[in-house]
């Protein structure tokens, strides 16, 4: 068991946790497509259906990933055809000279705007610049400790998804956010696969969160319908986030698996009327008891068979920023931490600091335990 929990959290003018209405992320991620106007659109959609934030991604595409990094096939599925993930996601940066504009935008819409840092220190740097209010994390980063530690030094509402993962590994990046002194943290249940099919939504583990983390706990949802968020806040679950689009046609690698804005309207219309009494809720929702007790699942936080497949791709290991010459040191300088998610564990990127190199290592190459003394 953890520490005491933190029983609310506020973002913006916005308080959450129990007892408080159901707080809802409009998750516009990468499907602005490189686009402002798209963009734009997006933040007027989400406000139009009632969200209380959009969010979007933060990242230079070298931040995210090396030159070797591989696409999922889900997003060689989505956008027909294979290219390296780098170049896949170059395509779908937020120009950093259009947030001014997008967050102005939604001020007037009267919507919360968010971001995900997904370029690590520097992204978390910048939305700092920018006030942003809280910092989503994705599950690709829940094992990155160091991104996590950095920005929790921060003292903001720290939202952290935990798809891939067990129950350890979860409890190791709260442990690793509250030991730098902020314990504004929501964690999200959350299943990485996109669609998620019932059978692995699983969630009791929400219930297992709130007995064993000391945090609120949330639900960011893969699946088709709105059946699976309704039944979360059921359980608890003080916020929800759900990939949104415009139209779900629209080429890219997550529109297929998003909300377009009249189901987003029509799911928050039927949030805000589940009470936390689970048989109530099935009647409103409109679910048999034999489909909730699917969607319900087991309460264990594990890696599911259908996430396997993107633990490589999504995850993070340390990797070197530049060439790295035998017999240098490693330094904050000369390491960065990047996909693939098949090297060295981030956690270990400050013990490694000062270690020697024994032989010559290229940029973008996975740092290994035989690479230093």
């Amino acid at each position: 068991m953890m520490s005491q929990k933190n029983e609310t959290i506020k973002i913006g003018n916005r308080l959450i946790g129990k007892g408080w209405p159901v707080f809802v992320i409009a998750e516009a991620g990468v499907n602005h497509n490189g686009n402002f106007d798209l963009a734009i659109k997006l933040i007027d959609a989400a406000a139009e259906a009632g969200a209380d934030a959009v969010k979007f991604q933060t990242f230079r595409a070298e931040q995210v990933v090396t030159s070797t990094g591989k696409m999922a096939d889900y997003q060689k599925r989505n956008i027909g055809k294979e290219t390296s993930q780098l170049e896949m996601i170059r395509g779908f940066e937020l120009k950093e000279d259009w947030y001014p504009a997008l967050i102005k935008r939604a001020k007037e819409k009267g919507i919360i705007f968010i971001s995900t840092p997904h370029g690590g220190m520097e992204s978390v740097d910048f939305l700092e610049s920018l006030n942003v209010p809280a910092f989503k994390f994705g599950s690709g980063d829940l094992t990155n400790l160091p991104v996590l530690e950095y920005a929790a030094r921060l003292k903001k509402p720290m939202l952290i998804s935990t798809g891939m993962s067990d129950l350890a590994e979860v409890k190791e990046a709260v442990e690793a956010v509250k030991n730098a002194g902020n314990d504004q943290i929501l964690v999200f249940h959350c299943t990485t696969d996109y669609p998620c099919a019932p059978e692995f939504v699983n969630l009791r583990v929400m219930q297992s969160f709130m007995r064993e983390l000391g945090t609120i706990v949330g639900y960011s949802d893969h699946t088709a319908g709105c059946q699976a968020p309704a039944l979360a806040v059921a359980l608890g679950a003080c916020m929800i986030e759900k990939h949104f689009t415009l139209d779900r046609n629209i080429n890219g690698p997550d529109h297929v698996a998003s909300t377009e804005p009249k189901e987003f309207k029509e799911m928050i219309l039927l949030l805000k009327k589940i009470p936390q009494d689970f048989e109530k809720a099935i009647q409103i929702i409109g679910v048999t008891p034999e489909a909730a007790e699917v969607l319900m699942g087991t309460s264990e936080k594990k890696s599911l068979p259908p996430e396997l497949q993107y633990m490589s791709v999504a995850r993070k290991s340390i990797v070197a920023a530049r060439d790295i010459m035998a017999g240098e040191k490693f330094s904050v300088e000369n390491l960065a931490i990047k996909r693939p998610g098949t090297g060295l564990l981030p956690k270990h990127f400050y013990k490694i600091i000062g270690a020697v190199a024994k032989a010559d290592i290229k940029k973008d190459e996975l740092i290994k335990k035989e690479d230093f003394a």
